[in-house]
């Protein structure tokens, strides 16, 4: 037998392999009383890693890989100054971590909001020639984009930025005051307004899922924790309050920060103001 012939025979064995476990697949689906789960359950279900679906995942289709880093090349950039702060100890900022809703009118500064950025999604060194980033990543995927609605920073004026992550900096994405659209796209939580910076939290759920299927909505979402929790820490250890928030109407804060809310969505916001 020639190895041409081996090789047909394999690939039919695969197929014939994965057609049995994707009926398979679909058999269990329909004897699964689970089926009338509510919505959250289901993504939970769906969602589940099992050997049967790593399987089936090896041969089911997926979405290309986007493009690792959103610009905006024609708009304003202001240019952050190194993020060299050297703080607290961990074991401290960890003890005194707590969330706070009420600032004080003092703006914060240009290094201060350097250091958060730079600990929400700083580049911190290379591997392979690939940035690696301040908080983990499953598959050093990095699906977060961060806007940042700046309302009272020292020598930025208001408006909507994006935080562009290989020259940190940020470009302007919308001129004027958002602290009322933020407030109302927050169900009313008046920190989000009153807060010299909300951190808007956007994921590209393709850099993820180009690998990992479905199962990459989980670790965005997992994702959304690390950076959220980098920034408290380093508002703990600047003298700052924090507060992360999950109560938010969708549709409103996508369309604040030009997102579909599918390619691209909103999934997490982060108030910091001075104490």
């Amino acid at each position: 037998m020639n190895n041409r012939r081996k090789i047909s025979i394999l690939v039919i064995a695969i197929a014939l392999l994965s057609a049995l476990v994707f009926s398979y697949g679909l058999w269990a689906w329909g004897k699964n009383p689970q089926k009338k789960l509510s919505i959250g359950e289901r993504f939970h279900y769906e969602t589940s890693m099992t050997w049967r679906g790593v399987v089936g995942d090896l041969f089911r289709a997926k979405p290309k890989r986007p493009p690792q880093y959103k610009t905006y090349p024609e708009t304003k950039v202001v240019k952050l100054p190194r993020p060299e702060y050297r703080g607290m100890s961990l074991e401290e900022i960890v003890e005194r971590r707590r969330s706070v809703r009420n600032y004080s009118p003092k703006a914060i500064s240009v290094l201060q909001l350097s250091q958060l950025l730079f600990a929400a999604q700083g580049v911190t060194g290379k591997m392979y020639g690939h940035p690696l980033r301040s908080a983990p990543s499953a598959g050093a995927l990095y699906p977060f984009e961060i806007y940042l609605v700046v309302n009272n920073v020292q020598g930025i004026s208001k408006g909507i930025y994006h935080y562009a992550v290989l020259g940190h900096g940020l470009e302007l994405v919308k001129s004027g005051d958002f602290s009322r659209k933020i407030t109302n796209a927050g169900l009313e939580q008046k920190m989000l307004g009153e807060a010299d910076v909300t951190f808007v939290l956007s994921a590209i759920f393709d850099r993820v899922r180009h690998k990992y299927g479905e199962r990459g909505f989980r670790y965005v979402y997992i994702e959304a924790g690390h950076i959220s929790q980098n920034i408290y820490l380093q508002a703990v250890s600047l003298g700052l309050g924090s507060v992360s928030v999950g109560a938010f109407l969708d549709e409103k804060v996508n369309q604040l920060i030009g997102a579909d809310g599918y390619q691209e969505a909103a999934i997490y916001l982060h108030a910091v103001g001075t104490r």
